[in-house]
């Protein structure tokens, strides 16, 4: 019956893809054209931030020409996709034009390149987004990295808590500006909810974000968690913007 239902609906709606609206084979794909424009990292890849670096991939970790220049707090890092051509489509597509269904696959590429970070996690992990202030909050009506924390914890079948991480003051727009100029203007941005420090202790983060720039949202979320006694933090993105994109 379950499987008759299923046959009607994609006779009435069929699947369609997420990136151009083109005709799919199953829900929540890309075609063909949609999947070769769309950048995702593979290969050997930084061990911070998830780039794609020269090499083998059989070569020891390596880190990317941003991480050796600047600290990550954070022990290891990955990313689903570099935010240009389709992959930066997909991330805007859910941050600002309400594409909730772009959220389910992009779970899935979060999962995947989460994956050799998993082998790594103990049994505490946590999943928690990087938040977002009352303010932009309010205007924006969703946290786009909290979308994607709980569809990449459900997919993992591993704990989440949304709230974990607290935004207090408010960064403002950080377009235009330098590393340092982002590094500090995030300093001491975020601390971890009074309500959850119980939760946090002794624990291994892994915290979500839609995009890395610089790095400087990441490391601030990182801080707070160590903080409040944080055994360990890693990090996956959707997508990471690569030096010469």
């Amino acid at each position: 019956m379950l499987a008759k239902f299923q046959t009607a609906l994609h006779l009435l709606f069929p699947p369609r893809c997420v990136g151009c609206g083109d005709l799919v084979e199953s829900d929540f794909g890309l075609c063909g054209p949609c999947w070769r424009e769309t950048p995702f990292a593979g290969g050997l890849v930084c061990e911070k931030c998830g780039i794609p670096v020269h090499g083998q991939e059989d070569q020891a970790p390596v880190l990317c020409d941003d991480c050796l220049r600047y600290e990550r707090p954070w022990s290891h890092g990955r990313t689903a996709l570099l935010y240009r051509d389709n992959g930066r489509k997909l991330v805007l597509a859910i941050k600002h034009g309400d594409r909730y269904d772009v959220v389910h696959p992009a779970a899935r590429w979060l999962a995947l390149a989460a994956k050799p970070l998993l082998c790594k996690l103990d049994d505490q992990i946590l999943i928690a987004p990087v938040p977002l202030h009352r303010s932009r909050l309010f205007k924006r009506r969703f946290n786009q990295s909290a979308l994607l924390a709980r569809a990449l914890a459900r997919s993992l079948n591993k704990p989440y808590c949304l709230d974990l991480l607290h935004r207090p003051t408010v960064s403002g727009n950080m377009r235009g500006l330098d590393h340092g100029e982002r590094f500090a203007k995030m300093q001491g941005s975020m601390v971890v909810n009074p309500k959850r420090t119980g939760v946090v202790r002794d624990r291994t983060v892994l915290i979500v974000d839609d995009v890395m720039t610089s790095g400087a949202t990441l490391s601030a979320a990182t801080l707070a968690a160590f903080d409040a006694g944080a055994r360990d933090v890693q990090t996956v993105t959707l997508a990471r913007v690569a030096k010469n994109d």
